[in-house]
């Protein structure tokens, strides 16, 4: 679980300076939790701060305990962090890529337990024929399932994943969700992802983060956050929303606001 208490972050002391504006939120265990909001609105920024790659005030637990609870070991075999960067000039292959996923658990010599891992989540996101490939030759969005899989191979309890479907085509973006949804029920995961396909975010998250201007605008179900007033509070255009007969709500654009 993530519990995220009055957190603020801004690139210096000033108040209009302020990017994180005391955004309280939890995300719990077992479910996907999706972050959403305009550009700007701060999303990316608080994944930083979630794992540590930014200096903010307020408190953060992850599974009840603060992050400064947990030594570097610790906090980096629990959390497996994506970030929308997925640029890469090393001279590996995507086996051994996605087998870095694992080095909290290697030792100098490769356990058995390490290949066959590695090899289980190449399977599982069709991955296996580019195994003995240089990510190098990869497009981008190959390389993000690569990284992806990273992420996964050393079964994280926490999954903190930006824009993971962005390079992707729409048919992998359903799959990868698939896939991210399953695992997160099988095991346990406790996983935040920023989406900016509201459709998608609708679909497979179990909850949702609105993020406005650095504070959170809402949370709760998708059913109950997706509506009409939402998307002209928050993005600006005028929308009909409408529910499938799965309980998935739509969010059809009608047209801009004029600000």
């Amino acid at each position: 679980m993530i519990e995220v208490q009055n957190l603020t972050f801004g690139y210096s002391s000033k108040d209009e300076s302020q990017i994180l504006r005391g955004v309280d939120f939890s995300a719990k265990t077992g479910k996907l939790t999706a972050l959403i909001g305009t550009n700007g609105a701060g999303k990316s920024t608080l994944l930083k701060a979630i794992v540590g790659l930014l200096k903010y005030n307020g408190n953060i637990l992850i599974n009840g305990n603060p992050t400064t609870h947990y030594s570097n070991k610790e906090f980096t075999n629990m959390v497996s962090y994506l970030s929308q960067d997925n640029d890469c000039k090393v001279n590996l292959t995507v086996f051994e890529v996605v087998m870095l996923g694992r080095m909290g658990s290697m030792s100098f010599k490769v356990k058995d337990s390490d290949i066959a891992a590695t090899n289980e989540i190449l399977d599982r996101l069709n991955l296996q024929k580019f195994a003995s490939r240089n990510i190098t030759e990869l497009s981008g969005g190959q390389r993000q399932l690569v990284f992806m899989a990273q992420a996964l191979v050393k079964e994280p309890q926490i999954l903190i994943l930006d824009e993971p479907t962005s390079a992707l085509d729409l048919h992998k973006q359903f799959d990868l969700l698939t896939l991210l949804k399953n695992l997160t029920e099988e095991h346990g995961f406790t996983t935040l992802v920023t989406l900016h396909h509201l459709d998608l975010a609708a679909a497979f998250a179990d909850e949702i983060i609105v993020l406005k201007e650095g504070r959170v605008y809402a949370q709760g179900a998708p059913i109950d956050i997706f509506t009409e007033s939402m998307m002209e509070d928050v993005y600006q255009v005028k929308t009909k929303i409408y529910v499938d007969n799965k309980g998935f709500p739509h969010v059809i654009p009608l047209e801009a606001i004029n600000s």
